[in-house]
């Protein structure tokens, strides 16, 4: 375990253990967010790779467009 989070967790043992348990939810969930997304890129390579390439496609042959943040 990195000094850091050795760290975060000395720190969170002095809070009260519903606030502990509302951020050990968080930790968990993101863990879980992070291995979904994981298991998701795995399964789709070949498919992210088109994508891709359609993409650079696309902008070589001139149909796209700059974004322009003022007309969000």
């Amino acid at each position: 375990m990195t000094s850091l989070l050795e760290h975060a967790i000395a720190k969170l043992r002095s809070l009260p253990e519903s606030e502990q348990d509302v951020i050990a939810a968080m930790i968990l969930e993101e863990l879980e967010d992070d291995r979904r997304w994981d298991a998701a890129f795995a399964r789709s390579p070949d498919l992210l790779a088109q994508l891709a390439a359609s993409a650079i496609a696309e902008y070589h042959d001139g149909k796209t467009q700059e974004l322009d943040l003022e007309k969000l």
